[in-house]
């Protein structure tokens, strides 16, 4: 088996044992409410500081990557998310519990498994680099297809401190084997080659010029940093929207009497069919670039958000789950691809990380957001108009970008028509 192929297994094996924090603390939600008292919005906390946690430990495990290779910041991950397990599984009050999420299981644990995984993958494959992209973060969703369900089962049956304590023993035993396959640093490509073109010796002592990378200046016209911006704005809008049916399924299911078990089973349907959707999405990825699959995936994502507005029965809710997980899986990969079409290979750890940090504080806003709304106004229905509405600024800064390179590729054309 090729290197390339059994660290791309690892990634995914990583990813997806990494991942689970982010789900668990979902499935908890209505059990951490009733334990300590209190409303929706504060039961939400632990799940914003997660993904708040995990999205701004991204840049500093990006960072650290660019620098050292991804297997410190992995095994960095691997040692917060145990402890922040143990920890949290030991709370007294809500806050301890909160601040063990958002340091250890986010900043510390979860962040070193997600963002510098995409990035590092993404120098092992060329040709087939977007489905591999894709690969990799289906990570993420099969943590979410897997997880609830069994800590849905074992949290009902043991507790929520019990199923913490023994999550915290398995993350530790499987993923430090893990983290030794990622130890290689990744190897020297063209891509990485600096600016400007530069003759390299070949084997036969034939000079090979490797091509210079061009910059968001002269493929969009704009520069680097206001691209980076609009990628953390549309990253932090597209997330805002998905978050409200993967946070609140289970309580809103718990609300409608369906049960929250129903809820979990809802929440690992969405993200199994999120795995296809990743998947499909890669290999469209690399037939039409990152932007235009964004571009799509923002589309069909606010389409299924607007079905679950008319439809609440118990039935329809199983088939929207099932669409939105289809449809909106390719959202975030599309973001690292993205990264390296327009940026310099050498910052992609640190763009990777940036622009995945603005999809994770979307999935901590919208998480919040949603739940506060729900006490604002006792229902669902207006936080799922919300996202609507954040999918909207979404969908535009993407079709600005995509306008923006057309007319900038015609502009090109006829200043140097030969």
């Amino acid at each position: 088996m090729p290197y390339s192929v059994l660290r791309l297994i690892a990634a995914v094996g990583l990813m997806t044992i990494g991942s689970g924090a982010m789900y668990i603390v979902v499935v908890v939600l209505p059990m951490v409410q009733e334990e300590f008292g209190i409303d929706r919005a504060g039961a939400s906390l632990p799940y914003t500081l997660t993904m708040l946690g995990f999205g701004f430990g991204g840049i500093l495990m990006g960072r650290l990557a660019d620098r050292f290779g991804v297997f410190w910041p992995v095994l960095i991950g691997v040692f917060g998310l145990s402890s922040g397990y143990w920890i949290a599984a030991q709370a007294g009050s809500l806050m301890s519990f909160a601040i063990a999420h958002g340091l250890l299981l986010g900043l510390a644990g979860s962040s070193a498994t997600f963002a510098p995984l995409v990035a590092d993958i993404s120098f092992w494959f060329e040709r087939r680099r977007g489905i591999a992209v894709a690969i990799v973060a289906s990570g993420n969703y099969i943590a979410g297809a897997i997880w609830p369900p069994i800590m849905q089962h074992f949290s009902a049956t043991y507790g929520w401190r019990a199923t913490y304590s023994g999550f915290a023993l398995f993350t530790l035993l499987t993923m430090l084997p893990l983290a030794t396959l990622v130890l290689r640093r990744p190897p020297a490509t063209a891509e990485s080659v600096p600016a400007p073109s530069t003759p390299a010796a070949s084997g036969t002592g034939v000079p090979v010029f490797r091509p210079r990378e061009r910059s968001p200046r002269e493929l969009l016209g704009i520069s680097s940093g206001s691209l980076q911006t609009l990628l953390l704005v549309a990253g932090v809008a597209c997330c805002v929207a998905m978050s409200m049916p993967q946070v609140h399924i289970v309580a809103y299911c718990g609300d409608l009497g369906y049960g929250t078990a129903a809820g979990a089973r809802m929440l690992a349907l969405m993200l199994a069919c999120g795995i296809v959707s990743r998947l499909v999405s890669g290999v469209i990825c690399d037939r039409i670039g990152g932007l235009r699959t964004l571009l799509l995936g923002s589309v069909l994502q606010g389409l299924s958000l607007m079905l679950f507005l008319p439809f609440d029965s118990l039935a329809s809710l199983y088939i929207i789950s099932a669409l939105f997980g289809l449809v909106q899986g390719g959202i975030v990969p599309a973001y690292a691809i993205i990264v390296r079409e327009f940026f310099d290979s050498r910052e992609a750890g640190i763009r990777v990380g940036l622009s995945l940090t603005a999809t994770l504080v979307g999935m901590a806003l919208g998480g919040w957001l949603s739940g506060k709304i729900f006490d604002l106004t006792g229902s669902y229905e207006a936080a799922f108009v919300n996202g609507i509405g954040w999918n909207l600024l979404n969908g535009s800064i993407v079709l600005f970008l995509l306008l923006r390179q057309r007319r900038w590729r015609r502009l090109q054309v006829a200043a140097h028509p030969a």
